[in-house]
């Protein structure tokens, strides 16, 4: 009997594996953003640390709505640093967590200690905490009760943006800011993934072919301007007489940079213990400063930089240091780019050594001195040539960058920079931006930071100081009105009948000498007193 046979069931279809989540996107990391990241140390994290003091309260839920609404729409707040053998990447942060970046922390207090000095000892403390590695290396911490409104700190990394790309991004987030404007991305536009053009790296470190520049406006964006232009490089300025100046003046600053001896040595100068304090004033008029300035045929920036150099001297003559004849060294950060395109983000400076007379008395003297080094830096190439070898060190190994940047550090004492922020009061979440301030941060073994800050008709001093050079940053700032008002001083009572049509300082009366007081004495205005330079009235300024 035939025995049946069975066909077999054909067997049912595999199901179909889930499909790969797609992995995160990576962005190359520019040389002169990889070169901040790796500034890191031991005793100078690269940190931008800001407060901003809110006349009422805010909400925490609120800030953290404002800041998914605004800040985040810029892709580097998303994104963590992943860091292998050929440099760094922008790796989108799958876990991105908004919390871990927006929360409320408590201002502890010490006893007999004001709201201000506790604000400024958190500020002190979270500019030498670091950031965690492992998410976007930025984060906002909340005072929801702080002289009856709000304080808002926040820390972003260097390797993110410059100080002139911050005030850009900070502002989105205020009441009424703008988004970020919508670039393709590089997929898009057809062009390789690799990270973000180092355009200004590259004409740099060519040649000079197809490259000439202008004279540096060292607070200005003509120079960033010139150079997106002429980096174009169907403009070919090769075998041009301009090429061959150029070619010269960029020779002659190499050199001059090489050749920059080491700092004076002063008690601020020396080898930091890593522990921070910060300090910031009352906003002096920028409107009085102004008619200073326009006065004596000086820029506002001469006459905050003289102030600067006189209070730094004059804390040193108070803690028996004879600054006369001395000067220091202050690197200068110099915008190069348009302002337009802060919004891009990444660091788009160079810096320029300032030698700051703090031991110049006599307050008109030194504004002039002042003045006399800024116009030496408007013509220089230094500031580009500082941007190529930092460009560079982001090439090489962590070693050999600490021991270039080592070289900086050695020929200065400290970071200074000045950053114009809004003329008129801002809001956030509904809250009035009463004052503001921020703290650049020091590389190597530099321990000074002084930062100057315009806003609201108003401009204030902020220093950053390590512990072990100056333990009380507070008081140098308490004299800088002090220095403001001498100036102010001293210059209305200058003979004005003999001013020259040239701008410079007529030769003070013997009664005009004699109004100056020493460096070493701070000065107190008093009430009523003909000349006093008042404070500033509008909404940035603290009840």
């Amino acid at each position: 009997m035939p025995v049946a046979v069975r066909k077999a069931r054909p067997k049912a279809p595999a199901a179909a594996a889930p499909a790969a989540a797609p992995p995160p996107r990576r962005f190359g990391m520019s040389r002169i953003d990889t070169a901040w990241l790796r500034m890191d140390n031991d005793v100078n994290l690269m940190m931008i640390v800001g407060v901003w003091m809110l006349a009422t309260p805010v909400a925490l839920q609120a800030v953290r709505a404002r800041v998914a609404d605004k800040l985040l729409k810029y892709d580097r707040f998303r994104q963590r640093v992943v860091q292998d053998a050929t440099g760094a990447a922008w790796v989108d942060d799958e876990g991105f967590d908004l919390s871990h970046h927006v929360h409320a922390a408590p201002l502890p207090r010490q006893r007999g200690q004001s709201e201000r000095e506790a604000l400024q000892a958190l500020c002190g403390e979270l500019a030498c905490t670091p950031l965690d590695p492992d998410r976007p290396l930025w984060q906002f911490q909340l005072i929801e009760d702080y002289e009856g409104g709000s304080a808002l700190v926040a820390r972003i990394h260097h390797c993110i943006a410059d100080g002139i790309a911050l005030i850009s991004v900070m502002q989105s987030i205020t009441d009424g800011g703008s988004d970020p404007p919508r670039r393709r991305s590089r997929i898009e536009a057809g062009k390789a993934d690799d990270g973000e053009a180092d355009w200004l790296s590259d004409a740099v470190l060519k040649p000079l072919t197809g490259l000439t520049t202008r004279a540096i406006g060292i607070y200005g964006d003509g120079i960033a301007k010139s150079l997106e232009a002429l980096s174009n490089p169907q403009q070919s300025m090769l075998g041009s007489l301009a090429m061959a100046r150029t070619g010269y003046k960029v020779l002659q600053d190499a050199v001059a940079m090489a050749m920059l001896p080491d700092d004076s040595p002063t008690r601020l100068k020396g080898k930091p213990a890593g522990s921070k304090a910060v300090a910031w004033g009352e906003p002096l008029p920028l409107d009085e400063v102004k008619a200073v300035g326009k006065a004596l045929g000086c820029s506002v920036n001469d006459v905050l930089l003289s102030c600067a150099a006189g209070a730094i001297g004059a804390w040193l003559a108070e803690q028996g240091d004879d600054p006369a004849g001395k000067d220091i060294r202050a690197m200068v950060p110099v915008n190069l780019r348009p302002l337009e395109q802060a919004w891009k983000l990444g660091n788009r400076f160079g810096l320029a050594p300032l030698v700051l007379p703090i031991g110049v008395a006599n307050p008109i003297a030194r504004v002039f001195a002042v003045r006399r080094r800024m116009d030496e830096l408007k013509g220089s190439y230094q500031p580009l040539l500082a941007f190529a070898i930092l460009a560079l060190t982001g090439l090489l190994v962590k070693p050999a960058q600490d021991t270039i940047l080592g070289l900086f550090a050695k020929k200065t004492t400290a970071v200074m920079t000045n950053v114009p922020g809004p003329a008129v009061p801002l809001k956030f979440c509904g809250a009035t931006l009463r004052q503001n301030m921020f703290w650049v941060p020091a590389s190597g073994d530099v321990g000074v930071g002084v930062s100057i800050l315009s806003y609201a008709g108003g401009v204030q001093f902020g220093l950053i100081t390590d512990t072990r050079l100056c333990p009380e940053p507070q008081r140098i700032i308490e004299r800088f009105a002090g220095q403001f008002e001498q100036l102010l001083l001293t210059t209305m009572m200058l003979p004005w009948a003999e001013r020259p049509l040239s701008g410079q300082a007529p030769k003070p009366k013997p009664v005009a000498a004699k109004a100056a007081v020493p460096a070493s004495a701070p000065v107190r205005a008093a009430s009523g007193g003909r000349g006093r330079a008042r404070r500033a009235t509008s909404s940035a300024s603290p009840p």
